[in-house]
């Protein structure tokens, strides 16, 4: 039962049967008119410089046991009569501890059930074994490879790899980092969505390296994109199609930048008329919107900025009766394991995503220990066409005739 409250301000007493509070000298403690405040069935504690505790024929309380807790470093020196810095040389550094008592430190350590925290340890050398992976979307499978190729190269390293997913969004991803900065010693971007100068702010931080990105001063990784659009509006380009399609990315891409730049200059130099449609968003979702934009004004040869988007259009014009590769022909980006699943399989331009993750580690570790970050050019990737069933010659024009039987403009 809880004690209530005199009125005077005193606690009531929950132990003892006596109904005085002595306060001093004088036997009753009164505070009103009334002797003794009482508030329940318990009378008021004593409040004085001399208090008296009963609760029977035993003047003293029973002592209450103490709440056993989780064994310190503190507890474990006591234990072993050492000071609190010897527990602490005996696990972290047991070179400078003698043997006989870092074996007697480890005994009482293990009856007492006292665990090292590598964590704290780790925070306060600032060496944690720790690195950080950003993506912008963790369910878009072109990061499936590169998260592989980070993990497996770290691993080897005995790094362990902390990811982070910024859902497409620079803010979520910078506070991410700053979370994450105290415990990390290194940081690989993966098609990091921030500015460069967010970029290179958290790089003065700590060591790292951008996957599919460059950014001036910062050490970097990339597909060859130039080489790799080049050679998809090349094969379209022999197969009759002209003027092509490009579904751009996000606006905040910078591959997508990259990408059609690329595209741009192939065009004056093969001769082919290209367009752009965008930005979209980088999913099966931003092709199906890709698609029905095109619908309005098709060409027959379409280039997605990856996959997702060229599998999105793909599936959709499909399903309103135009024909690939008869009608329009498709190219994809990145190679991803699905654009071999659809119908038609996808051509598409292959990047070796795990050869990213890889190279990008390698740098990273470098930087951490020692190495100046070289922040020149960025080190690029070769890339290549992987030829599938999705493109076909460009439909022949018939004289005369207003629209094929799809209902796209004949040529």
């Amino acid at each position: 039962m809880t004690g209530g409250t005199t009125a005077g301000g005193g606690a009531t007493d929950p132990a003892g049967p006596h109904p005085e509070a002595r306060t001093g000298p004088h036997p009753e403690a009164r505070t009103g008119p009334h002797p003794e405040a009482r508030t329940g069935p318990h009378p008021v504690p004593e409040t004085g410089a001399h208090p008296v505790a009963e609760t029977g024929p035993h003047p003293v309380a029973p002592e209450r046991p103490r709440r056993r807790g989780v064994p310190t470093i503190y507890d474990v020196a006591q234990a072993a009569g050492v000071a609190p810095s010897t527990v602490s040389r005996t696990f972290s550094r047991p070179g400078r501890v003698n043997s006989e008592t870092a074996a007697r430190i480890r005994q009482v350590a293990a009856e007492l059930g006292y665990r090292t925290n590598p964590m704290a340890r780790a925070l306060s050398t600032t060496h944690t074994s720790l690195l950080a992976l950003v993506v912008p979307d963790i369910t878009n499978p072109v990061f499936f490879e590169i998260i592989n190729g980070v993990q497996d190269e770290a691993a080897e390293a005995g790094y362990t790899v902390v990811l982070v997913d910024s859902r497409e969004s620079d803010r979520q991803e910078r506070e991410a980092l700053e979370r994450a900065l105290p415990i990390v010693e290194g940081i690989v971007l993966g098609t990091s969505r921030m500015s460069d100068a967010s970029i290179r702010m958290i790089a003065k931080q700590r060591p790292m390296v951008a996957i599919n990105r460059a950014v001036r001063e910062i050490p970097s990784v990339v597909p060859d994109n130039s080489r790799g659009v080049r050679r998809a509006l090349e094969h379209l380009g022999e197969l009759g199609h002209d003027p092509v399609t490009y579904l751009a990315g996000p606006e905040a891409s910078w591959a997508d930048g990259m990408r059609w730049r690329g595209l741009r200059e192939a065009s004056l130099e093969l001769a082919v008329h290209v367009r752009r449609l965008g930005p979209l968003a980088p999913t099966v979702a931003g092709g199906v919107a890709g698609a029905k934009a095109w619908l309005q004004s098709p060409t027959t040869g379409v280039i997605g900025y990856n996959d997702l988007v060229a599998i999105g259009f793909l599936r959709y014009v499909t399903s309103r009766g135009v024909r690939v590769p008869e009608d329009v022909s498709v190219v994809g980006y990145d190679n991803i394991f699905a654009a071999d699943l659809v119908t038609p399989p996808l051509t598409t331009v292959a990047t070796p995503r795990r050869a990213l993750g890889a190279a990008a580690v390698r740098n990273l570790l470098a930087q951490i220990k020692g190495a100046h970050p070289r922040g020149g050019p960025p080190v690029i990737v070769p890339v290549k066409l992987v030829e599938r069933q999705s493109t076909g010659p460009a439909p022949v024009r018939v004289p005369g005739a207003a629209a094929s039987s799809s209902g796209l403009p004949a040529r």
